[in-house]
């Protein structure tokens, strides 16, 4: 895509040691979790692991990091709920890759599989670790037709992998939709996210590119084809799902909900989406509109627009996340062209405006708050190369900037995870 020229670095005043790279380990009592950070400037992809300080939120990372992705140009990465395993999307060769996580919070690859369709850009899994979701940007052409790409753009999918709970290893196919492999979404999908419950997924569909510095980049700017709508849209699925071993949901499929998918609005590109941890919400962010939908979950699973706030410019991402002992009552939205994060309070069931500040980025993407604590707040600054970290004000939600930041990376960001230090137990050194 187009690069910008973004000059300008909000965060005033960083210090030369603030983006030092940090190698030396803090004590292990003082590890409440592990961070992983995507970084798509070198090929392979790589992701560099850091620990948590406790007490201060400030990175150290791990000596023997960066690990390579296990593929080009890795843009999104999740970590499943036992804090045993990371799942990496590697967009240029269409294939995400599975690590086991050792107790030291050392990665090891142990699994690639190649995607339907192509350029995977968004990954969720269910609170339950049994399903893997993944977002292809292009779904497999039809048989006897040319593979959709930027040349040939075309629909996007969602392929559903079943996870093995006992070691993490996704089903070596995905789950069947009829004689197809994924559901189909509209053009230029961005995001999805499955409720906690487990029970709906929504995906965000942009019918528009969206253009940044930063991934899905391409070289050619795909024309948006006669076909997709005008608009942004979001997909509504109903997950189809029995009771496992042990009472864990088992996903066999999805079926796509009647009035899906929901157009957001002339002139729109939804791009990142968030579920409310109370199964009450769905949250989108608009970077053409620059706003945050909040959308209230009806019977069914079908979403009605509850309230549009606005956000700062070109929003990308959202999580949504909790004060220590009460989660699930704040957002936070990376704005992209003006290198802030906007925060919302979740207590009055739609997004109320908390305050918006740099929190060390310039090109802020994927964000997560450490789920140890609820106490500290990461970002991925593609544009600065760094990482972003706050600390997160218990009672208010405010961001406040931590100790030491911005943390050096291997260049260009693309997303981060983390896992509980206490919540891991894969025992591999």
């Amino acid at each position: 895509m187009k690069l910008r020229n973004f000059a300008t670095r909000l965060l005033a005043g960083a210090s030369l040691a603030g983006v030092t790279l940090m190698l030396v380990s803090c004590a292990a009592s003082n590890i409440v979790d592990f961070l992983y950070v995507t970084s798509n400037l070198q090929s392979p992809g790589q992701i560099n692991v850091y620990e948590v300080d406790s007490e201060s939120g400030q990175l150290y990372q791990l000596a023997d990091s960066p690990y390579p992705s296990g593929g080009i140009n890795p843009v999104y990465e999740v970590s499943s709920p036992n804090g045993q395993n990371l799942y990496v999307a590697n967009h240029d060769d269409n294939s995400v890759v599975m690590f086991a996580i050792g107790t030291d919070g050392k990665l090891y690859p142990l699994q690639t599989i190649t995607t339907p369709g192509t350029e995977p850009v968004a990954l969720a899994i269910n609170a339950a670790g049994t399903a893997l979701y993944v977002l292809d940007y292009y779904a497999p052409a039809a048989p006897g037709q040319p593979s959709y790409t930027d040349l040939n753009p075309g629909p996007g999918a969602v392929i559903v992998y079943t996870i093995n709970p006992s070691n993490g290893d996704l089903s070596t196919t995905p789950l069947s939709n009829g004689v197809a492999d994924y559901w189909s979404v509209q053009c230029f999908p961005s995001n999805l996210a499955v409720t906690p419950d487990g029970n709906e997924l929504y995906v965000t569909n942009t019918n528009s590119v969206v253009v940044t510095t930063a991934p899905p980049v391409t070289g050619t700017i795909p024309i948006r084809p006669s076909t997709c709508p005008s608009s942004g849209t979001v997909s509504e699925f109903a997950v189809n799902s029995t009771s496992g071993n042990g009472g864990a949901q088992t996903v066999t499929g999805l079926t796509e909900i009647s009035g899906s998918p929901l157009s957001t609005g002339a002139g729109s590109a939804p791009t990142g989406i968030a579920a409310d941890p109370g199964n009450g919400s769905i949250y989108v962010t608009d970077s053409a509109l620059n706003v945050v939908d909040s959308f209230a979950i009806q019977s069914g699973g079908t979403l009605s627009l509850a309230a549009a706030v606005p956000t700062g410019n070109m929003p990308m991402a959202a999580t949504a996340a909790g004060k220590a002992g009460s989660p699930g009552t704040d957002l936070y939205v990376s704005n992209y062209n003006d290198g802030s994060i906007s925060s919302y309070s979740l207590s009055a069931g739609v997004p109320t405006p908390i305050t918006t500040t740099s929190s060390g980025t310039s090109g802020p993407l994927c964000m997560v708050v450490d789920p140890e604590l609820d106490r500290y707040f990461y970002v991925a600054d593609y544009i600065g190369g760094r990482v972003g970290g706050a600390f997160v004000n218990p009672t208010t939600g405010a961001l406040t900037l931590n100790e030491g930041e911005p943390y050096a990376t291997q260049g260009q960001p693309t997303c981060v995870a983390a896992i509980g230090h206490a919540g891991n137990a894969q025992g591999l050194q």
